[in-house]
C-alpha cells in the first residue's frame, strides 16, 4: 500500500494535553490500514511557542523522533534538548511533554504503541 501527502488528514489541536498554541497532527496512516497494534502514527508539527502539555501514558508508549527543528522534551521530571535524528521513547506509567522554545519549525514522527 503507498499512501500519498495529500490523501493524508491533518487535524489543528488547539492547546493540545493543556500545551500552548496548537498542534498539527497528520496521520500518515489511519487504523485499518495496518495491522499493528498502534494508536497513532503521525507527524507533529509545532511552530514556535507552541507545546503538548505533560501527559501520562498507560498500557501504550509513545515514541518521538525528530525530522525538523529541534524540541525541548520533557522526560519524567528533566527538560532535554533533541535535535533532528534523535529519538525517544515515554514508556507506560511515565510522563512527557515536548516544546518548541526554537524560532523554527518542530517536527517529529509520533508512534503510539499500544498493548
Amino acid at each position: 500500500m503507498i499512501k500519498r501527502k495529500n490523501d493524508m488528514n491533518t487535524t489543528v489541536k488547539v492547546h493540545m494535553r493543556e500545551g500552548d498554541g496548537q498542534v498539527l497532527v497528520t496521520d500518515m496512516l489511519n487504523k485499518g490500514e495496518y495491522n499493528g497494534a498502534a494508536r497513532l502514527l503521525a507527524t507533529l508539527t509545532l511552530e514556535p511557542g507552541c507545546s503538548i502539555g505533560e501527559h501520562e501514558h498507560v498500557n501504550e508508549e509513545e515514541v518521538f523522533y525528530v525530522v525538523e527543528g529541534e524540541a525541548s522534551y520533557y522526560d519524567n521530571g528533566e527538560w532535554v534538548t533533541l535535535y533532528p535524528g534523535d529519538s525517544c521513547v515515554c514508556l507506560g506509567g511515565q510522563r512527557h511533554s515536548i516544546a518548541n522554545r526554537s524560532d523554527k519549525t518542530l517536527v517529529v514522527v509520533a508512534v503510539i504503541l499500544t498493548y
